[in-house]
């Protein structure tokens, strides 16, 4: 082989390593791409999985996960996590359900809601940042609590018989797309943009990258990460207020194991344990690939307990995944 030939060849080398090492750092490409295969495979496995009736119920199905993913990945960022979203979200259902049985008006019993999460948002902001108790432990003790509190409130049934009114952004349709849908991808949106443009947010990733430096350019850490907390409250309720709008029911039980859900997704869309990284699209992009993942299962017959296996084995995939381009880059 001549000299200019094996120069040519070191040069293509290089060149295909980046491209390759491009397309794995940029996990909205990755994801779009998998998002692709699963949906061209599953095309010539089920001829209805393409139909209009069978992703509009995966969006609608997905949409609650949606919301609670974006305060997932922006608290990532900081550097921090929340496993109580599942039981908030359950809680907020069935406080504004009970609320508007009681003939509180749907606006106000919404925003009860909503309030409700930002304060249990808060109580695991403090906790963590004022405490200075471990997130693990933090959030598990308020999941524990919330979803006590949700039964408690309902004996455990579910709470119905709620104003046909309060059925319109969970069930009406605009233009044919599914209000709740719609809702859902400008929310994803509004946040994505807030999230690379807004010097809060910034602020929220200066945090996750290195608390210490963060702390001393004036940042005040605990601020921003208890904000950060009663954001992802927040929308956790969002969550359940919609779910309870669809369902027309107030779920003590709802939620039950979404938290995992939510953290695989961000995960797999880029967000990282040690904080710092993650976008609320890769998010977004890693509900839809792991609801797709759902559906394809559901359709081919899959049992609901090995669908648990796989969401499992996904979450811990995607951790590995993402320790090891770490390493890598180091």
């Amino acid at each position: 082989m001549s000299t200019t030939a094996q120069a040519d060849l070191s040069d293509r080398e290089p060149h295909s390593r980046r491209v390759l090492q491009a397309f794995v750092d940029v996990r909205e490409l990755t994801l779009i791409v998998l998002i692709a295969l699963i949906i061209i495979v599953m095309a010539n496995v089920n001829p209805y999985f393409l139909s209009f009736s069978n992703f509009r119920a995966v969006a609608v199905g997905m949409a609650p996960t949606a919301v609670i993913v974006i305060g997932m990945a922006i608290l990532l960022a900081s550097g921090g996590f929340d496993l109580s979203v599942g039981s908030v979200m359950a809680l907020s259902s069935t406080v504004v359900a009970l609320l508007l049985l009681a003939g509180v008006p749907i606006p106000l019993a919404v925003l009860c809601g909503l309030l409700l999460g930002a304060v249990a948002g808060v109580v695991n902001g403090v906790l963590v940042t004022g405490l200075g108790i471990n997130p693990l432990i933090a959030t598990l003790g308020t999941m524990s609590i919330a979803r006590g509190i949700a039964l408690v409130l309902t004996e455990g049934f579910s709470v119905s018989s709620l104003p046909a009114a309060f059925a319109w952004i969970g069930k009406a349709d605009f233009g044919g797309f599914p209000v709740i849908v719609l809702f859902t991808l400008i929310l994803v949106a509004v946040f994505d943009l807030a999230v690379r443009h807004t010097r809060f947010f910034r602020q929220v990733y200066f945090i996750g990258a290195n608390e210490k430096a963060a702390m001393l350019s004036g940042i005040d850490v605990s601020r921003v990460r208890i904000i950060a907390y009663a954001l992802t409250g927040a929308l956790a309720a969002l969550a359940g207020v919609l779910l309870a709008s669809r369902l027309m029911s107030g779920t003590p039980t709802a939620g039950n194991g979404i938290e995992l859900q939510v953290l695989a997704a961000a995960v797999i869309g880029g967000a990282s344990l040690r904080g710092g990284e993650g976008t609320i699209l890769g998010a977004f992009l890693g509900v839809v690939f792991v609801a797709l993942i759902n559906n394809t299962m559901t359709m081919l017959a899959v049992s609901i307990y090995w669908q648990m296996i796989v969401t499992g084995t996904v979450l811990v995939c995607a951790v590995a995944l993402d320790m090891l381009i770490r390493s890598k880059r180091g």
